[in-house]
């Protein structure tokens, strides 16, 4: 047989790679045990024990005299071999079986097997094993075999109608009919089937629930069969789809009937001997629909009590917070973060309000769901950043945040908070800043003018005399004061006239405000997805604030002529690179793929740290 070259080389690459290339990845012993959920009384079912690695020796079952043992322990093997990138991975399995009957009902628990495996003592998880009752006979006397004959004969006669609700049908639960506003309740969909019968599939279309907040639940997507025992029958059954509910008001409200269309298969069966043979494991599909009952909730209101602290939250709660920090300089940005954890409509609450000093420019806060479905209830926490800059130095008190919420468990409001914070606020660069006194009056200043004024009754003799007030310096000096105020007023009004002639000078003054509000708009947009929208705001904002800033012209606005001014106005380099970046940012970032969320959170907040770095250098 002759072989090219190419083949030769294609085999001895792989020659080579088998040699020096391969690469075992090491694994840690596993010893697992497995064994179904649930038995029925008298039927067999398989216990197993495996173990990853060659060097395994001394197994030792557990105890099993709640079981009649038929065969066992059955000892099989099985490896694999598989190269990915160079790397050869292998695995062999040990398995061990036994077959057995479980002769009563009840719960069978059943210790850990152990096994030697490379020199250490390995030791399995336990089992519990659910044993189910035989089915109950429909007549005194009548037994499982007579049964499975009758469901055989339903499904022979042909079409779903031969099928009875008894042999297949969904089933709709809550696990509470009455509740409070807003307080979670768990809606199941389970399927029941006999064994006897084939389902291939299942479909639906939820119900308008109009009066529910619906939350879906994550089940899994490879849905298994479990035993159960139904009304006196044994059911294959699976839980086919959750959702948690919040009544968004009192009263009684349903939950409307659902239908679920089911496929079944069921073999074609005739009674013509030439049939029998051609058709002979053949399966038609029929369709089944299984309708589930109406079920009613008593839905109470809640009670009296609710304060301003009341945000829609009911359930169990805590709140903490944190501070970015406590010493910062005028135009500095400070974030405080508030962390509202545990369990009920976490979805629903609304976002407190945190109240700061009316100097400081607030930002809306942005808001973190960290929450998810966990044994049938919304669990996790809610993050609100509240991010804020004072513009004045000072020592300033961020009060506490107070969230009442309403607990279902004890039909009571509780309350919780999170601590006060005491902000230092020093002068930023160059010490400028805006100052506002306000001069008081104490009221032991004030006094009765009635205690004032003294009236005498003696006669006074009136002279006249050379050099009193009329004609004197004083008395025209008196006189020529209206003239001086006025002349005063004037200047100060043409003044205020020219510095509102003055667009530049206008704008230089509000470019921080003024950016503040096109910030806001943006972060609204972000909030609400909109991403071109959000992108061409913050373009805005950027470049209005810093054309009003720098005092350029629009015709003449451009990132090289920003980075002019800018340092002309002694920023450092460092910062024009940043203010430059974000410009460049912003204008990719709108066709960019990738995280649009993370990415617009993170230019944002690059924005509001650049102004403010612009203002403290700027003054």
């Amino acid at each position: 047989m002759n072989i090219s070259n190419k083949t030769k080389c294609m085999l001895l690459s792989v020659m080579l790679l088998m040699l020096t290339g391969v690469q075992a990845i090491a694994q840690d012993v596993s010893f697992t045990a497995q064994a179904p959920q649930a038995v029925v009384v008298g039927e067999r079912f398989r216990i197993t024990y495996k173990v990853n690695t060659r060097d395994a020796k001394e197994f030792r079952a557990p105890d099993m005299k709640s079981l009649d043992i038929l065969t066992g322990p059955a000892t099989s093997s099985s490896s694999s071999t598989s190269i990915y990138n160079g790397q050869v991975t292998s695995s062999y399995t040990i398995t061990y079986t036994y077959t057995a009957v479980a002769t009563e009902e009840g719960e069978i628990q059943l210790d850990g097997a152990t096994i030697k495996a490379n020199g250490k003592q390995v030791t399995s998880n336990k089992l519990t094993i659910k044993v189910l009752p035989q089915d109950k006979t429909t007549q005194s006397q009548g037994n499982q075999g007579q049964r499975s004959n009758q469901s055989s004969q339903r499904q022979s006669s042909g079409g779903s109608s031969a099928i009875s609700s008894e042999d297949l049908f969904m089933l709709a639960t809550v696990d509470k009919t009455t509740v409070y506003e807003q307080e979670a309740l768990l809606l199941s969909f389970k399927v029941y089937a006999l064994p006897s019968i084939d389902l291939r599939s299942l479909s639906n279309k939820m119900p308008d629930l109009k009066n529910f907040h619906v939350q879906e639940v994550d089940l899994p997507q490879q849905k298994e069969f479990q035993l159960e025992h139904y009304n006196g029958r044994n059911y294959r059954t699976i839980l086919w789809s959750q959702y948690v509910l919040f009544p968004q008001h009192s009263g009684e409200l349903e939950i409307p009937a659902t239908t679920f269309e089911g496929i079944i298969a069921q073999p074609v069966e005739s009674n013509d001997v030439f049939d029998m043979f051609f058709n002979a494991g053949r399966y038609t599909e029929v369709k089944k629909d299984l309708t589930t009952r109406n079920i009613k909730i008593n839905v109470k209101p809640l009670p009296q009590g609710k304060t301003s602290s009341f945000y829609g939250g009911v359930g169990d709660f805590s709140l903490s917070s944190t501070i970015s920090s406590t010493d910062v300089t005028a135009n500095d940005a400070v974030t405080v973060r508030v962390i509202l954890s545990g369990t009920g409509n976490l979805k629903l609450i609304k976002t407190p309000e945190l109240k700061f000093p009316q100097d400081f420019d607030i930002y809306d806060p942005k808001v973190e769901n960290k929450y998810t479905i966990k044994n049938g209830r919304q669990t996790g926490n809610k993050v609100y950043e509240y991010l804020v800059i004072p513009r004045h130095s000072g020592q300033y008190t961020i009060p506490a945040l107070e969230f009442q919420y309403f607990d279902p468990k004890s039909g009571t409001y509780k309350t919780t908070k999170t601590q006060e914070y005491t902000l230092n606020v020093a002068k930023g660069q160059g010490g400028g800043e805006s100052q506002t006194s306000v001069a008081y009056v104490n009221k032991e200043d004030l006094k009765y003018v009635g205690q004032d004024v003294r009236f005498h009754s003696t006669p006074v003799e009136l002279k006249s005399g050379n050099g009193g007030f009329f004609g004197s310096a004083l008395f025209y000096a008196y006189l020529a004061l209206p003239l001086v105020v006025l002349l005063i007023l004037v200047l100060i009004s043409r003044k205020r006239i020219a510095d509102s002639a003055n667009v530049a000078k206008v704008r230089v003054k509000k470019a921080s405000s003024v950016a503040t509000k096109r910030l806001k708009v943006a972060h609204k947009l972000m909030k609400e997805g909109r991403k071109n929208e959000f992108y061409d705001e913050m373009m805005r904002a950027m470049f209005g604030y810093l054309g009003d800033k720098l005092a350029i012209s629009t015709a003449d606005l451009s990132k090289d002529r920003i980075g002019e001014r800018l340092l002309d106005h002694k920023v450092s380099q460092e910062n024009v690179n940043q203010v430059i970046g974000l410009l460049d940012d912003c204008e990719f970032a709108r066709y960019a793929p990738g995280d649009d969320t993370g990415r617009m959170d993170r230019l944002y907040e690059q924005a509001v740290s650049v102004i403010g770095q612009i203002e403290n250098s700027i003054k």
